[in-house]
């Protein structure tokens, strides 16, 4: 497994992953299901939904199989399938400079890729302050493996309580 942490501005409340080169839009894979999910997924890209619109503590997990199912230690686990032709994933804040963006060399062809969130109570009620302290910062685990195409499947959702 090759793990690295980024910090990532989540503008538009959005981290985005998609294969180096692609033009896809996600605009129109943000459907009433993917917001509620908190996923837009569409052939060689998708964005994951954070809670907060200003950085997020992001890791990012390169395996060669599907993980074991740990999503008790989250509090939203989403996955959604995405095909990366160049070999090359890009993940990047919606906003961010793609040229910039951190980029993982993974086997070219489709991939799985598993989104938990946590801290997302926590960072919910500091809102736009969320980043300044790590106790409230929002974090994001993307796991990432070669594997068949599948729909995409809310494991565990997270229901913020309302006011």
């Amino acid at each position: 497994m090759i793990s690295t942490e980024l910090e990532l501005f989540a503008g538009y409340c959005q981290i985005h992953l998609f294969d180096d080169g692609s033009m896809t839009d996600l605009g129109d894979a943000w459907t009433e299901e993917a917001v509620l999910d908190h996923l837009a997924v569409d052939t060689d890209a998708m964005a994951v939904g954070t809670t907060v619109n200003v950085n997020v503590a992001v890791t990012v997990e390169m395996l060669e199989a599907a993980p074991e199912d740990d999503s008790a230690e989250f509090d939203h686990v989403v996955e959604g399938s995405l095909q990366v032709r160049s070999g090359r994933l890009v993940v990047m804040g919606c906003t961010d400079y793609e040229p910039e963006a951190a980029r993982f060399g993974v086997a070219a062809g489709l991939v799985r890729v598993r989104a938990a969130r946590s801290n997302l109570a926590e960072a919910d009620r500091a809102g736009i302050d969320s980043d300044d302290d790590p106790a409230t910062t929002e974090r994001l685990r993307l796991q990432v493996w070669p594997g068949p195409h599948a729909d995409p499947v809310v494991i565990k959702r997270w229901e913020p309580l309302e006011a």
